[in-house]
């Protein structure tokens, strides 16, 4: 699922956006804002995938917005100036949605979007065939087992990789890392947490248990990330 914010301060732009979201089986709306603050708290807290972002906002542009994102997700602009259109490419955006929006011209847009989230078959069949990944942690390569890994948990700008023989800190976001995780064995159970499911001892309410050490560890399930585990679990259910 592509996880998706909307941040306009036009409610009736708002309105037309969700309704299309909603329509798309790939797309999930996290959240709507109204400007950049509200924007960047679920930023900060959240792992957005894409954020259809307007540029005329009260308070801050959409483009010093994104200018001031460490770490942007795909950006869509929506707006009903067409003379911001070469600012909005010159940012690396991936399309200029002119107001009011058609259904045909976002699905256009969002198409865009699906490409980069579905790897050619050749790749699929590549990451299939390794057990392994590299992380750079003290000023080295490390190669890491997928088998090995109990669970990752996210520490800001740094990553904490959580193996049966060791923990290894590597500076990187959550989300580059799990783009290089196999999703048939990983799993995102919150914002700070991505859990290898073969090491699931049990799922009790908003929680999932793993050994770590001989010792049980407690980890939380997000409630965004909720529905996700329970569909995983359930195909693999007797």
């Amino acid at each position: 699922m592509i996880r998706t914010i909307i941040v306009d301060d036009e409610p009736l732009a708002i309105e037309i956006l969700e309704a299309y979201i909603m329509k798309m089986p790939n797309m999930n709306l996290i959240a709507k804002c109204s400007n950049a603050l509200e924007a960047n708290e679920v930023l900060r807290t959240e792992d957005i995938d894409l954020m259809f972002l307007d540029i005329e906002m009260p308070m801050m542009l959409g483009t010093d917005f994104l200018k001031s994102l460490k770490d942007p997700p795909q950006i869509i602009f929506t707006t009903a100036y067409p003379e911001f259109a070469v600012q909005g490419f010159e940012l690396n955006a991936l399309d200029y949605l002119l107001k009011p929006i058609s259904l045909d011209r976002f699905i256009k847009a969002v198409n865009k979007v699906v490409v980069r989230y579905e790897p050619s078959m050749s790749s699929k069949e590549y990451s299939k065939s390794l057990d392994y990944i590299f992380v750079k942690a003290d000023k080295k390569l490390v190669k890491i087992n997928f088998s090995e890994i109990i669970y990752i948990e996210g520490l800001k700008d740094y990553v904490l990789i959580h193996t049966d023989q060791s923990r290894i800190i590597t500076l990187q976001t959550m989300k580059s890392l799990e783009e290089k995780l196999p999703v048939e064995l990983f799993i995102r159970a919150h914002r700070s947490y991505i859990v290898n499911l073969n090491r699931i001892k049990a799922i009790i309410g908003n929680t999932i248990e793993v050994l770590e050490k001989d010792q049980i560890k407690h980890l939380p399930i997000g409630k965004n990330y909720k529905d996700e585990i329970e569909v995983m679990i359930e195909k693999k259910r007797i």
